[in-house]
């Protein structure tokens, strides 16, 4: 029997350890041993019912995983021993997103990756890293391929250039190491002095505590009076308005989440979008040829992806309640 954790009611005390069968494993597929599971703030927003309120219940959650393959089938493009990761979403191998990709993806509304084993298709499959243990590759199917996804697909970052990264969770942080890697200047904003000065450890050039700064978009320009050519915009509605004080003309906002939403949406004024050549940018994680890109990156720029706290397999429903809180600095990780 496979064991692996369900939500079967919305809410995270609601998450249940529950044996289940093993999938057969179809033509062109395989069968892959679980090894570790990364957690994003979707999946915490899909436990508690609040990402997609309709999706259909029982539902192993999270998307980002790392394991061995375990068992191959006919047509299968992968041996017995590969240590792979899937793809977010499966289907999205190249190219725009389209509709039919969103439903595709891993913990909602296919079945999810918080368990012992899974089969997948082996074009949903990426190999890991060399060198990269299954912690660290756990975390990169989601957050770091955002963080590569906005600066590199989208953005061409290029040395010398400025980037700004909201907050420390994990797409801020590996962006943080993406860009210093490439050459990049880098400020990054907080509300928590420790976090910041970690920042600084992982190559922040500048940081703003955004709670006793909270024009944190005029202090940024301080930093670099030009503007930021680059930002990654976690906040969303909140945030927005200071960082369109912060960029540069002719500069990046890659809106990737919606942490400061709290139900309400102020006005938004797109004059400076307009007067300033302002590129703003949804990025929805990224294909399957972006993360195989991305990790032959992490592997030239020996890139190690920052796990801020580890979980043991039967701990899920504790990993959840800390990603809650806010007070992890880059990847949690639940792993036997």
């Amino acid at each position: 029997m496979n064991q692996a954790w369900m939500i079967e009611a919305w809410g995270v005390e609601n998450l249940k350890l529950e044996s289940v069968e093993p999938e057969e494993v179809q033509p062109g597929q395989v069968r892959v041993e679980i090894k570790a599971t990364s957690l994003n703030y979707r999946d915490l927003l899909m436990v508690r019912g609040h990402y997609n309120p309709r999706q259909p219940l029982p539902l192993v959650p999270c998307s980002d995983a790392a394991g061995v393959v375990v068992e191959t089938s006919e047509g299968a493009s992968w041996k017995v021993g590969d240590r792979v990761m899937p793809a977010f979403a499966q289907t999205w191998q190249s190219g725009r997103l389209k509709r039919e990709h969103l439903k595709s993806t891993l913990g909602g509304p296919l079945q999810g990756t918080l368990t012992q084993s899974r089969v997948f298709d082996s074009h949903g499959l990426v190999a890991i890293p060399d060198g990269l243990g299954f912690e660290a590759a756990a975390t990169l199917g989601c957050a770091p391929l955002t963080a590569w996804n906005a600066l590199i697909a989208h953005g061409g970052l290029r040395p010398g250039e400025t980037v700004l990264v909201q907050g420390t969770g994990g797409v801020s942080i590996f962006a943080l190491q993406l860009a210093h890697a490439m050459g990049a200047r880098v400020a990054v904003t907080s509300s928590d002095d420790a976090k910041l000065e970690r920042a600084r450890e992982l190559g922040a050039e500048y940081t703003i505590n955004y709670r006793t700064t909270p024009e944190w978009g005029r202090e940024a320009r301080k930093w670099c009076p030009e503007g930021v050519d680059h930002i990654i915009e976690v906040g969303g509605a909140g945030t927005l308005a200071q960082s369109l004080r912060a960029v540069a003309a002719g500069g990046n906002i890659y809106v990737i989440g919606v942490l400061s939403h709290d139900g309400s949406l102020p006005a938004f004024d797109p004059t400076p979008l307009l007067m300033n050549n302002i590129r703003m940018q949804g990025i929805f994680v990224g294909p399957k040829a972006e993360f195989e890109a991305l990790s032959a990156a992490v592997s030239a720029l020996n890139l190690e992806p920052v796990i801020s706290d580890r979980f043991g397999f039967d701990e899920a429903p504790r990993a959840f309640e800390h990603l809650a809180t806010g007070n992890h600095f880059g990847k949690i990780v639940v792993s036997d």
